[in-house]
């Protein structure tokens, strides 16, 4: 058994998260996005072909790695009662508010006697700005190589300056990454937002916390869904 005084930081692989990217302690990011689902099953056989091939033309057009995660939670919908008492408090047609009554009856009964669950859909897009096996060894070499003298030795304002310089590059082309796999799945009729930093926060917090439920419903997600909405009003 571990003992207490072991953190569990010691277990997660996350230095930080900034600018809407993870920073792993390799030196590594990722970008997360929330994608729409469809339900391929109610399609015709032409339009299956149709999303099978887009999808083989994305995956054949990628030079990185891709991760696909679906993630089931069970979420606290109590902010979406409230909501309803708040709506038959407000309510003058006596038969609407009571229709509005026994809805949130039966809503609060169905919460108590079963588990609400939301299915979300999940890209993590990778960048490191040097190959796995460079990254993996530089972890265990870097103190050697730095009480090596190579020529004049940097102060620490100036390795923070590069440091900082190099994640913005690695930020650039993080982006440029995460655009081409949110256009690839344009064609087979999915939207993706990329998760900023406060959405990441939560996100990784329900991970690596199972057994609550999830706070809050994620600002990312009802973005998502008025995008999916628009769209389906131009057609």
């Amino acid at each position: 058994m571990l003992g207490n005084s072991v953190s569990t930081e010691k277990f997660v692989s996350i230095k930080t998260i900034r600018d809407d990217s993870v920073i792993l302690k390799d030196g590594s990011l990722r970008a997360v996005v929330m994608a729409s689902g469809i339900n391929f099953d109610l399609l015709s056989e032409s339009e299956q072909d149709m999303i099978i091939n887009a999808y083989q033309n994305l995956l054949n057009g990628l030079d990185f790695t891709l991760q696909t995660l679906v993630h089931s939670r069970k979420i606290n919908i109590n902010n979406y009662l409230k909501k309803i008492k708040k709506r038959e408090t407000q309510e003058t047609n006596n038969l609407l508010r009571l229709q509005i009554g026994e809805y949130y009856n039966f809503i609060d009964e169905l919460v108590k006697t079963s588990n609400i669950m939301v299915k979300r859909f999940y890209l993590i897009i990778p960048y490191s700005a040097m190959p796995t096996e460079i990254a993996t060894m530089s972890g265990s070499l870097s103190q050697v190589f730095q009480k090596i003298p190579f020529g004049k030795k940097e102060t620490p304002k100036q390795l923070e300056q590069k440091e900082e310089l190099d994640f913005i590059n690695q930020k650039l082309q993080l982006s440029h990454r995460v655009n081409a796999v949110i256009t690839g799945l344009k064609p087979m009729g999915i939207n993706a937002i990329r998760l900023k930093t406060p959405e990441l926060v939560e996100l990784y917090y329900n991970f690596y916390n199972p057994e609550k439920q999830e706070r809050t419903d994620l600002t990312i997600a009802s973005e998502l869904e008025d995008l999916s909405s628009e769209e389906d009003n131009n057609f």
